[in-house]
């Protein structure tokens, strides 16, 4: 399917590897031109010269913390004005609701939602003066169902979400489309921490907790960056332009939930 988008540009945020290189690869397929961030330096050029040799578009990749104020503020000038705009940040860690303080909720709230807001804050309104744009936020399933021992992703995820409903509705007059993915368990470094944190509680093998997990999972499996960049392409694309303020759901059927 032509997805209608060769020769936009797209900000795709902690996209060196996981799921924004998987939203980078899928968007870069499409023809889209990119700006890639990502804390790595190293992880960034090795990804953005692979995606220059397949695809043959332009990339430019900017190595900052995107949850910092002077992080966001490089990659938006290196930016500047762009048509697709996809945001992503790594999850705070597990743990208890005994375990966090004020400082780690402050934490997570500049990344997983305030960073985010920023960034659609920053970059939408040269969308709306365009006439079109889009957004997508990755978030988690667990804006769907809360998952125990991630309470912090939890309440800063929601945030955002709470955030996005309105605001979707507000910009979508204008040509520009925001809408969020909720990824389940997908084979990354993320699932790779958390399968460690199990193996170390319960004196189990990492292998052995995947293999638990997947169990959770309807589809019997983790999912793969590659299907959740083709999801993310669609949302991006000129077909999706009746998509408004949705939530996204790509986790094996694993959120059990009738709506």
């Amino acid at each position: 399917m032509d997805l209608g988008i060769k020769g936009r540009r797209a900000l795709v945020c902690a996209s060196s590897k996981g799921l924004g290189r998987g939203c980078a690869e899928a968007l870069a397929e499409a023809g889209v031109d990119l700006v890639l961030n990502a804390r790595g330096a190293e992880a960034l050029e090795e990804t953005a010269q692979a995606i220059r040799d397949t695809y043959g578009v332009s990339v430019t990749t900017v190595a900052a913390d995107i949850t910092s104020d002077e992080g966001r503020a490089e990659v938006l000038s290196a930016a500047g004005h762009v048509d697709i705009l996809v945001t992503n940040a790594g999850g705070p860690p597990p743990g208890m609701w005994s375990d966090w303080d004020r400082d780690d909720f402050i934490a997570a709230l500049d990344a997983n939602m305030l960073a985010p807001i920023a960034l659609m804050t920053a970059l939408m309104p040269a969308m709306i003066d365009k006439g079109w744009g889009r957004v997508v936020n990755i978030t988690s399933q667990s804006v769907k169902a809360p998952i125990p021992a991630l309470g912090l992703s939890n309440a800063a995820r929601t945030g955002l979400t709470g955030y996005v409903a309105g605001t979707a509705r507000q910009v979508a007059p204008f040509g520009v489309n925001v809408n969020n993915m909720l990824p389940g368990i997908h084979a990354t470094d993320r699932a790779i921490q958390l399968d460690g944190g199990v193996s170390q509680k319960e004196g189990i093998t990492v292998e052995e907790a995947k293999s638990r997990r997947e169990q959770t999972i309807p589809a019997r499996r983790y999912g793969t960056r590659q299907e959740f960049g083709a999801m993310c392409a669609f949302l991006c694309s000129e077909h999706a332009g009746f998509i408004v303020g949705q939530n996204i759901l790509c986790d094996g059927g694993a959120t059990n939930a009738t709506i």
